[in-house]
């Protein structure tokens, strides 16, 4: 087949991905498509992989993205005449421990929410599904008949098969040796024999990925490991029905293949492969086998299953396949080239992801935004350092093997650590840190007092740092508190545009006199928040933007989109030249007048206002405001200058009760005030009246993004979706919440939870969770009937409201 000289997509990379993404572009009239692949296709990871399909995932959205999967592989054969091997024969999640047991029950409880059938069921109810498996020794599992398992090779044939019969070329023996952008725009791939002109280039390289991206400057953090399973020889009697068994506690699996077992593994500790790239011929290769790194695995696997003890091994394979830092794939536009898009670094999960993948970034291609909110796996979350290949390795390590682990609340990656330091970095280690991670980005969890560890235990109920966080919560309501808020990412515009270009972009009126800070949101078109910022006014034409570590690259990228050409502002990244520190309390007025000698009272600098001020022999900006919902200020300074403010707070603090807190004491001071964080509460499909934040917009200015939806949704009166503040009747009882828990009317599903914490000044388990009500959430039908929160299967009484329940009438902030 002849090389096209232009088309409109070209898309590099022929496994199950690749091949989806044409066949979902051409189910929607875009068949002008190339895909070409480097050799043939499925010879990367995709012809090795294990074929599992199951379907619940962290998230609703993502969830939806699995069940299409799981539909879409149930009718291709009929679809396309090529058979897919696709059975739905179910899936057992045994759990040896008590904690793993409540983890899969809170499974339980988001599958019902998302509409999936899930049974909690007991070990002779395990034994009738998959005769001869041990059982004796579990706490308990789950059921779930959904789940299924396919051919990966001939599931991806019959997608490439349905893309070519709408018209899309595929080219084998075709590899792309660069991509080509022209002025920050993707314009098409260099290929042997010439160059395709496309519109759109979607990377779908699997581990090859990173360095073809590299070769353009943009960043696709993947790397590749060491994937091992074994193939048995045939058992006779072995059932052809048996469900795929998920044994976490072992880090195994288990598949029946054609009268033969199939056990993988995701071990604790995985092998990365290719620090030097992936050799150029590589295709349909195996790696070396090493049985001593799997032994462990297969002795458990014995134990678990005994009937392997008599059956021969007919294949021992150990195949590569790409991991990301944070074991969630890469999908979207890249912030770095327009046009360019990605799928890849799929986590052993691309074969049950293909389906919801293809769809997904179709749409996202023609509509020029995704389909649904997909910020969890979303590229533009990620940092550009993480490209590094020897943190690559490093994290891989680590990230194969979380696959199984238990997934806790608030788990900490231990490998790749310390790659981001604020300069208080050490001094926060010695008064007593335990440092978490965001971004990269090493910041205080809480401290450890009374000669308690600062390695943290974890539970889904109180973990070991629960007193320590007490108690930074109550000096923050009776003292004052030391906050460091380096991580979170600052961007400067500047120019004589910049503040017409801002208020286009911002929800809220940004022409404000100088001084001024404003709380507002950045949205899309159809009226969803895609950023939550606060904006100061420096100057006249000059601007600091404040937003949140997890969308640094994010929302720079959606900044500097949104600047017209012509436009005279000009944006930068001031993240690492400005540290944050926040004092928060009652007390941090009169430390920060004795520390700078200035009247900082509340006509001097109220709620909302910035100004410079001196504190030791360095300039700094306090900006009023908070995010613990107390009398509070938030201190930007050099880089140069930072230990010198630290120590000098820290050297006068005492005689106001200061004492330092981390970002566990941060998350459950906001939860009792009901303050919103994006990505979790807020995001993409939620408009600010969704969020309750219709007070962030500027009704009355003539132009922003979203205006017109979000006046149209005013115009309809009170939403029928709202967020909404839950608190748990019953200290003793009542369990932590986290994230996706049913929130219940009258024995009714209305909602979930998206985050929660236990508010230690008003003494409750809290969460922040949006509900539904044809009718219209108000505080009438909150206050009717009973609210319950079903958590891992039980059900516990729930108080609901639309305020905040510490200070609902802000008297705190603003004195």
């Amino acid at each position: 087949m002849s090389i096209p000289a232009k088309t409109d997509v070209v898309i590099v990379g022929g496994g199950v991905a690749g091949c989806s993404i044409a066949y979902h572009l051409s189910k929607i009239g875009i068949t002008d498509v190339v895909l070409c692949e480097r050799k043939q296709l499925t010879c990367g990871t995709t012809w090795h992989a294990a074929g599992l399909v199951t379907q619940l995932r962290a998230t609703r959205n993502m969830t939806e993205l699995a069940k299409y999967t799981g539909e879409l592989f149930s009718s291709l054969e009929a679809e396309t005449g090529q058979a897919t091997g696709f059975k739905q024969n179910g899936a057992l999640r045994l759990a040896k421990t008590e904690p793993r047991f409540e983890e899969l029950k809170r499974g339980v409880s988001m599958a019902r929410n998302f509409g999936l059938t899930a049974d909690v069921i007991n070990p002779g109810e395990v034994n009738e599904r998959w005769p001869g498996v041990e059982t004796g020794d579990l706490a308990g599992a789950i059921w779930m008949p959904k789940d299924g398992q396919v051919n990966p090779s001939d599931v991806t044939m019959a997608m490439a098969k349905g893309a070519r019969m709408k018209g899309v070329q595929i080219l084998e023996n075709t590899p792309v040796h660069r991509i080509l952008t022209e002025n920050g725009k993707a314009m098409g791939v260099a290929v042997e024999g010439g160059d395709i002109r496309a519109k759109k280039v979607v990377i779908a390289g699997g581990m090859w990925s990173r360095e073809l991206a590299a070769q353009i400057g943009v960043s696709l953090p993947l790397h590749a490991a060491e994937h091992f399973y074994i193939v048995t020889e045939p058992i006779p009697g072995l059932q052809r029905d048996l469900p795929v068994l998920f044994v976490g506690d072992e880090s195994t699996y288990y598949k029946e293949d054609a009268g033969k077992l199939l056990v993988g593994c995701f071990e604790p500790e995985a092998k990365p492969w290719g620090m030097n790239g992936i050799p150029e011929d590589f295709c349909f290769d195996a790696l070396p086998e090493d049985i001593e790194h799997f032994e462990p695995i297969l002795e458990q696997a014995i134990k678990r299953v005994p009937m392997l003890a008599d059956a021969g091994i007919q294949l021992f394979f150990n195949g590569p396949e790409s991991f990301t830092p944070d074991d969630r794939y890469l999908l979207g536009e890249t912030p770095e080239i327009q046009g360019l898009f990605c799928a890849c670094g799929f986590n052993s999960v691309g074969i049950l992801s293909s389906g919801g993948v293809g769809k997904a970034l179709a749409d996202w291609i023609r509509d020029g935004h995704p389909p649904v909110e997909l910020a969890d796996v979303d590229v533009r979350r990620m940092q550009p350092f993480q490209s590094n290949r020897h943190y690559l390795h490093d994290r891989t390590k680590e990230t194969l093997g979380l696959l199984f682990k238990m997934h806790w609340p608030n788990l900490q990656y231990e490998t790749a650590r310390d790659v981001r330091r604020s300069p208080f970095h050490d001094r926060l280690l010695q008064a007593g840190a335990s440092m978490t991670e965001a971004a990269g980005f090493e910041r205080p969890g809480f401290f450890a007092h009374d000669g308690r560890s600062t390695d943290i235990t974890y539970s889904y109920g109180l973990q070991s740092w629960f007193d320590d966080t007490r108690r930074e919560c109550l000096n923050t309501a009776k003292y004052v508190t030391l906050f460091d808020q380096s991580c979170f990412a600052k961007f400067r515009l500047e120019g004589r545009d910049a503040a017409a270009v801002l208020n286009r972009i911002c929800a809220a009126d940004i022409d404000v006199p100088v001084g001024r800070i404003v709380y507002t949101q950045w949205l899309n078109p159809r009226g969803g928040i895609e950023a939550d910022v606060t904006v100061t006014r420096v100057s006249e034409t000059s601007f600091m933007i404040v937003t949140v570590a997890a969308s640094q690259t994010r929302d720079f990228s959606w900044l500097t989109r949104h600047i017209p050409d012509e436009a005279h502002a000009f944006a930068s990244d001031i993240t690492s030249g400005l540290p944050m520190l926040a004092l928060m309390g009652p007390n941090s007025r009169a430390l920060l007048q004795a520390l700078s000698g200035e009247d900082l009272s509340n006509a001097a600098l109220p709620f909302g206002h910035s100004r410079e001020v001196c504190l030791g022999y360095a300039q700094v900006r306090a900006s009023r405001l908070t995010f613990v919902g107390e009398l509070g200020y938030e201190l930007y300074i050099p880089a140069e200058f930072a230990p010198h403010v630290f120590d000098r707070i820290v050297e006068r603090g005492s005689e106001f009760g200061l004492a330092h807190g981390g970002f566990f004491g941060i998350n459950s001071m906001r939860m009792e005030k009901g303050y919103r964080h994006w990505g979790h509460d807020i995001g993409e499909e939620d408009t600010p009246l969704h969020a309750g934040l219709g007070f962030a917009v500027g009704w009355d200015k003539p132009d922003f993004i979203g205006r017109d939806v979000v006046l149209r949704q005013r115009d309809k009166g009170t939403p029928t979706r709202r967020l909404i503040q839950v608190r748990l009747e019953g200290r003793e009882n009542a369990p932590m919440l986290y994230h996706e828990e049913l929130i219940l009317h009258d024995g009714r599903i209305i909602g979930s939870v998206t985050s929660g914490a236990f508010g230690h000044r008003v003494e409750a388990s809290l969460g922040l969770g949006y509900v539904s009500c044809p009718d219209g959430v108000t505080a009438d039908f909150l206050s009717s009937g009973d609210f319950e929160v079903e958590v891992a299967c039980v059900r516990y009484k729930a108080q609901l409201q639309l305020g905040a329940f510490y200070d609902p009438k802000n008297t705190t902030i603003r004195v």
